[in-house]
Formats: structure tokens, sequence, C-alpha cells
């Protein structure tokens, strides 16, 4: 049996299907079914069940892949040990798994506010999509995650194996160029749709925005213009005017205060939502149980 099955099968857990599986894991679809009937194999029992373009894991499947959320990062961190030890056997490298944006963002300040802690650690940070990044994490292959959280973007961690802990608030905000005259270029009010800079399905913040305005009672009319998988370049497509994009507002704060945007709407339009720090609940190094310390101090 091969470690990267179990990987495999975790991955197939998170996405409900063997084609987005394989795209995650970086194989074809052949590759990976063919890896998931050699698991099946090594396992004596039907792990999956096919229901039309979707699977599910079966309950030998689902006991499968508690094991494996309990191998995999163990035998990620003895490896994470052993090749970041300095000549004393001490750990020296902590490893962070983020989105792009929070890695520009809170992950950015949190650095900043523990360079004490960070004195002689190599700090390494993996940036991703939040599926990419989830499995970085429960692979093991970092000691910390930080990610969005909302009830409508929950990830399934399981208590029993890891902490959370809140480290920032942030809100999603409806921004636009400034014209001329020192005005909103869109508004909501008008009677044609407003060009609206989406994020790409693949982003948690561009899930929490379709939900949000799918259920809002008084969603403007927006007409898609352009689709992206980075809030940095939505950003930027914001400021030279090609439409309305729903931004952190620790992202887009700076533009608005220097009056290069402005918010669009009523404030019933922003969403709000949290940022979280998680760990495994198992004995992490040294050098990562410091920095813990910075996010949980009790």
């Amino acid at each position: 049996m091969q470690t990267k099955w179990l990987e495999d099968l975790i991955a197939l857990s998170h996405t409900g299907s063997l084609t987005r599986a394989a795209e995650q894991r970086h194989v074809t679809h052949p590759a990976f079914g063919r890896r998931i009937r050699a698991l099946e194999s090594w396992a004596g029992a039907p792990l999956i069940e096919r229901r039309g373009t979707s699977v599910r894991l079966t309950g030998q499947g689902e006991k499968l892949l508690g094991f494996a959320l309990q191998l995999v990062p163990a035998m990620a961190q003895a490896r994470s040990e052993i090749g970041g030890a300095d000549a004393d056997g001490r750990t020296t490298t902590v490893t962070l798994s983020t989105g792009r944006t929070l890695a520009r963002t809170v992950a950015a300040d949190w650095l900043a506010r523990i360079s004490r802690q960070r004195a002689g650690v190599r700090v390494v940070v993996r940036t991703g999509h939040m599926a990419e990044t989830l499995q970085r994490f429960e692979r093991g292959e970092s000691d910390f995650m930080l990610t969005y959280h909302h009830p409508q973007i929950a990830m399934r961690l399981s208590s029993h194996q890891y902490l959370q802990r809140k480290v920032a608030s942030d809100r999603l905000v409806p921004v636009g160029k400034i014209n001329a005259r020192g005005q909103a270029a869109f508004n909501f009010e008008q009677p044609r749709p407003v060009p609206y800079l989406a994020y790409a399905e693949t982003l948690a913040l561009g899930r929490l925005v379709r939900d949000h305005l799918s259920n809002h009672p008084k969603a403007p009319r927006l007409e898609e213009a352009i689709e992206c998988d980075s809030a940095d370049a939505l950003l930027e497509y914001a400021l030279k005017g090609l439409g309305v994009a729903w931004l952190p507002w620790s992202l887009a704060a700076g533009a608005c205060k220097a009056r290069q945007l402005a918010p669009v709407g009523s404030k019933a339009l922003e969403i709000g939502f949290e940022i979280r720090m998680v760990r495994a609940k198992r004995k992490l190094s040294p050098a990562a149980e410091s920095f813990w310390q910075t996010v949980d101090p009790g």
C-alpha cells in the first residue's frame, strides 16, 4: 500500500468527484481511478459508491478515511521534523498553509507581530485554493492552516483531531472605482445591470458571495463581466473601473482610504466572516508550539 493512495482517498472525500479529485492530485482521471481500485484491492472491500457523476465513500471507505487522516499527517510530520531539524535535532522550520489573499494580509500581519518567536526559525508559507490548502494541511504537510470561516463555507474538520482559534474578523465589501467627481462610478440603483467582477467557483469567497446574493431580498442587478481566481487581480480590475467586486476589507481598505475606490450600495450587502488558525491536537515541534502560543496564550 502506498501513502499516496490514502491521500487520494482524502481528496475524494472532499470533492465527491473522481474528476475533480484527479485534478487536485495532478493525475489523469484513468490513473486516479486505478489508484482507488488498487486501494480497494489492498483493503479487501469497496471504498466508494458511484452515483451518476458523483461518488461517496462507503462505510468501509469512511472507516479507512479516519485512519488516513491520522496516518498521513503523522508520516508527513515525521518527515518534516527529520528534514527540518538542526544539528541538535531541533525542528527549525514552521509551515503555514493558507490562501493567496490571506497570505498577503492576515498572515503578513501575524508574522510581523511574532518577530521575536521567528528568531532563528524558517517559516514556509504555502498558498492555494481552499481545497488545496485543506488537503495539504490534512496530509500533515503544514503545521498550521489559516483559513476563512463562515457557516456557508465550513470545512470538514474533526474537533477530536484539530483545534481552531479565531485570529481576525473581516468582511466582503462591494467596491468600485471613484469617478472624476469623487463619487462611486457605479450605482446599484441605476436601471442597467452593474458590471460584476466575480470570483471563480474554486474560491471559497466566491461561494460565499454567490450564496449571499442568491438569498438577499434586495440583491442588485449584476452582469458578470470578468471571472477570476485571484482577489488581488479583482482589486486591480476594480481600480481600472471594470466593475464592482466584493473584496475583503483588509485588501480594499487602502485603496478606499486613498479615494481610489469606494463602497457601493448599503452595508446590508456586506458579508462578515472570521479568519481562523487551525492546528492538529497532536504535539507539534517546539518552534511550532511557540508559534501557537501567540494564537492561543491559554
